[in-house]
């Protein structure tokens, strides 16, 4: 214990002296000078890797929000979650290839409704599936020890993931390439491909949708109410029970999103959700867990470093360092900023 705030009085002692700052800015500068030296070299490579680093970001995104808005209403890291993502891409492919039958020579009509169709069934079927993760794992352990929610979060990890390996085996699975991925845009040599204009497309209408909802209806004002103070909320009347079921069911809807809008880009099988999930993890801490604006930011953030990593020509560490940097900004923000980015929006950060 003794150490421990040793630790802490030496981490507080250097944030008030300005170090830390001095520090991130300059580390700031360093990036900021390779992305300039890197557009100057090549701006038609530098603009076509965003945009590649835009659509990932956008899918860790959603990922993220359904970590925030679980952490923001009870604290808890639900790790089940990218495993919920794996299994709704799964059930997806199975859905849009054995179900609807959609394939390479389906009309454009076609493809749009068995979308629209795989979009809603998975988004509803997931909502129930991680409502009822809620109900069955953490429901009953909310006044229990953090560490005992913490091992329930991960062995619920193991529960599903290994649903998905039983049902679906150890192959990838993938959906054909319906979705063109020829010019969407084209500015000069300066492409945006139709498969990932598509990402957006869903994307956006679902971030804007959830904002809406947290901020302006109701059982969104009920939701950051108990973000706020359970015991309160309950005093004025709120339904908690059913106010953090409806969260959860969220977050399963966003998961289902996601591993749809993933599928339009990669292959999936049934570990897929591990690391996509750390990544969407490392997303809402960077940008403040708790806050919806902050996931996102740090998704697009993350989305970026690791385009510009992969993409990018000159100095850069490349592809087999990926992990390496987003974890280790990971490590970064824990010990010098743990609000993140935008702040946390929760008890904890007050």
């Amino acid at each position: 214990m003794a150490a421990a705030a040793a630790t802490t009085t030496w981490l507080d002692r250097i944030r008030r002296s300005g170090v830390i700052n001095l520090i991130g800015y300059a580390l700031l500068a360093l990036v900021a000078i390779w992305l300039v030296v890197n557009f100057v070299q090549d701006p038609t490579e530098f603009v076509n890797v965003a945009l590649i680093g835009l659509t990932n970001g956008a899918i860790y995104g959603l990922v993220a929000l359904g970590y925030t808005l679980v952490y923001g209403i009870l604290q808890l890291i639900n790790f089940a979650h990218g495993d919920v993502f794996a299994l709704a891409g799964l059930v997806a492919s199975t859905v849009i290839v054995d179900v609807i039958g959609l394939d390479r020579q389906s009309s454009v009509l076609a493809i749009i409704a068995g979308m629209t169709f795989t979009l809603a069934v998975i988004m509803i079927m997931f909502a129930i599936v991680n409502a009822t993760i809620e109900l069955v794992a953490y429901r009953r352990l909310r006044r229990a020890p953090r560490l005992a929610a913490l091992i329930t979060a991960v062995g619920m990890s193991f529960i599903v993931q290994n649903i998905s390996l039983a049902l679906y085996g150890v192959n990838f699975h993938s959906i054909p390439n319906f979705i063109p991925r020829s010019e969407a845009i084209g500015i000069g040599d300066i492409t945006y491909s139709w498969n990932k204009l598509a990402v957006l497309l869903i994307t956006i209408p679902v971030l804007i949708l959830l904002t809406w909802f947290v901020r302006e209806t109701k059982q969104g004002k009920a939701m950051r109410a108990v973000a706020q103070d359970t015991e309160a909320s309950a005093m004025m009347g709120i339904n908690v029970n059913r106010t953090i079921s409806i969260t959860f069911a969220i977050a399963g809807a966003l998961a289902g999103s996601a591993a749809i809008v993933y599928l339009l880009q990669f292959n999936m099988r049934y570990d897929t959700g591990f690391e996509l999930g750390l990544i969407a993890f490392t997303a809402a801490v960077l940008g403040g867990i708790g806050n919806l604006s902050g996931a996102v930011l740090g998704a697009l953030v993350i989305g970026f470093i690791q385009a510009f990593n992969e993409g990018l020509t000159w100095h850069t560490p490349g592809s087999d360092w990926t992990r390496t940097i987003v974890f280790g900004i990971l490590i970064l923000i824990l010990v010098f900023r743990p609000e993140g980015l935008l702040g946390e929006r929760t008890p904890e950060g007050a």
